[in-house]
């Protein structure tokens, strides 16, 4: 079998969520690598360097700078000819072009997967990660989205691909990039962090938020997360949301303060190695998961925590 994974970039530098990918894409069969954007050389070199990959597909164009659905699915969907599975990461990114590209390919999407179990059959989580459901597929082209958390990563550095540029629709005309606003932050990016601090709604503000989580993220290195609750609050913006409507996390230490513990925030960090929860309620379901519980007043804890390390 041969599969076609999309690589996740800004042009500039290739995102760890690609890496995931990779690798399940290895179990299913031989792995070639999409790289769409424009002015993207130094992605395109970095995909080269991936441990498994056969072949990098380069398609360089002003129409894939902003890696826009609208154009880059017609682009995916055309290779595809030459494939039989296309793999993106269960991002923002990729799970927008991906149920593009099914719709033109017309086949059903498998969507999330924890693992590979056979060439059509496949792991996936359902009711919020409570229960874990087999799919086997009778299509005969695959689309599939790969949550990160659940592979390890592919070597990075330790492979010596073929590239080839290849060309494309281009621009459908449908869309058009507007602008873009980014957080900028010295600190660890949340998906790919070994250490998150989340904050949740008994933090009770955005300025108690940031006076409490701020200083013992940086004294940890860690990357900075929050509940739902907390960014419908708007303590802290939409990028910072931990959970299954949010960014779905596996780091090695992960302390939830002033967290309840919904099924839904659950869903995306259960899978984390270490879980310490700080919360005053001794029967908050966040509990029911933690390795380390302390029960007691954030406002004090937090802070003396900090001082401490």
């Amino acid at each position: 079998m041969k599969t076609l994974v999309l690589v996740e970039h800004d042009n500039k530098s290739l995102k760890d969520a690609t890496l995931a990918a990779v690798t399940a894409a290895s179990q299913l069969g031989n792995v070639d690598l999409l790289v769409a954007g424009s002015g993207c050389g130094a992605v395109a070199e970095a995909a080269s360097k991936i441990a498994g990959v056969g072949k990098v597909l380069v398609a360089d164009d002003a129409a894939y700078a902003n890696t826009l659905p609208e154009n880059v699915a017609p682009l995916a969907a055309k290779l595809m000819e030459e494939h039989d599975a296309f793999l993106a990461p269960a991002t923002t990114t990729g799970k927008n072009i991906a149920p593009r590209v099914a719709a033109l390919l017309d086949v059903m999407q498998v969507s999330d997967i924890l693992s590979v179990e056979g060439p059509d059959t496949f792991t996936r989580p359902i009711y919020a990660g409570n229960a874990i459901a087999t799919v086997k597929t009778s299509d005969r082209k695959l689309v599939i989205t790969v949550r990160g958390t659940a592979f390890a990563k592919a070597a990075a550095s330790s492979g010596s691909a073929a590239t080839e540029a290849v060309s494309g629709p281009g621009d459908a005309g449908t869309a058009s990039f507007v602008s873009a606003e980014l957080d900028t932050s010295s600190r660890p990016e949340l998906t790919s962090a070994k250490i998150i601090i989340s904050g949740g709604r008994g933090l009770g503000s955005g300025e108690n938020y940031h006076k409490l989580i701020d200083p013992l993220a940086d004294k940890l290195n860690a990357a900075v997360g929050a509940s739902r609750a907390a960014v419908d609050a708007g303590y802290v913006p939409n990028d910072y949301q931990v959970g299954q409507t949010g960014k779905i996390v596996a780091p090695e230490v992960y302390i939830a303060i002033g967290i309840s513990g919904a099924i839904q925030h659950l869903a995306g960090m259960k899978d984390s190695k270490t879980i310490v929860a700080i919360n005053k309620d001794e029967d908050a379901p966040i509990f029911g998961v933690a390795d380390i519980g302390l029960v007691g007043d954030l406002f004090q804890i937090v802070p003396e925590l900090t001082e401490k390390l």
